[in-house]
């Protein structure tokens, strides 16, 4: 069964010196976040902006995929704490993405772990929807 999710925005002004909230969002979960061109391409100053929420959606839709993976193969993780960097430059937009991922899986080695995240990276559909990304590179290692 397919599902929708929607976010509702409000802008008021120009791009430089206007700004903008995130009103809703159909869970509910979050609204009355806070955006503008400053947050986007210098410092935050408590505002967020659409690249620190596709990696928060990078993250955990990555996160979403090798616990899936993993599980399926016989290795249900522990724990997997993931990050994602989105780089965005004026004038290109987004030119990299670096997911790095740290796992507790028992029973799992190194290599088999890094298969896993890899094959999620390519496979999880955030991932595919950010394909016009020159670079997203990955990082996975095994924590004791």
């Amino acid at each position: 069964m397919a599902t929708d999710r929607k976010a509702e925005v409000t802008w008021d002004g120009d791009l430089m010196s206007g700004g903008g909230r995130i009103d809703a969002v159909t869970s509910g979960a979050i609204g009355g976040l806070e955006v503008s061109w400053p947050a986007r391409s210098e410092e935050p100053n408590g505002l967020t902006s659409p690249e620190e929420l596709i990696a928060a959606a990078h993250a955990t839709c990555f996160s979403m995929a090798l616990s899936s993976g993993l599980a399926k193969e016989g290795h249900a993780p522990e724990e997997l704490k993931t990050s994602a960097t989105v780089t965005f430059q004026p004038g290109e937009g987004i030119t990299k993405i670096v997911l790095e991922v740290a796992g507790r899986v028992p029973g799992m080695d190194e290599d088999a772990f890094e298969q896993a995240a890899a094959q999620a990276k390519e496979n999880c559909p955030v991932s595919k929807a950010l394909t016009g990304v020159p670079e997203i590179s990955l990082t996975a290692h095994l924590q004791g």
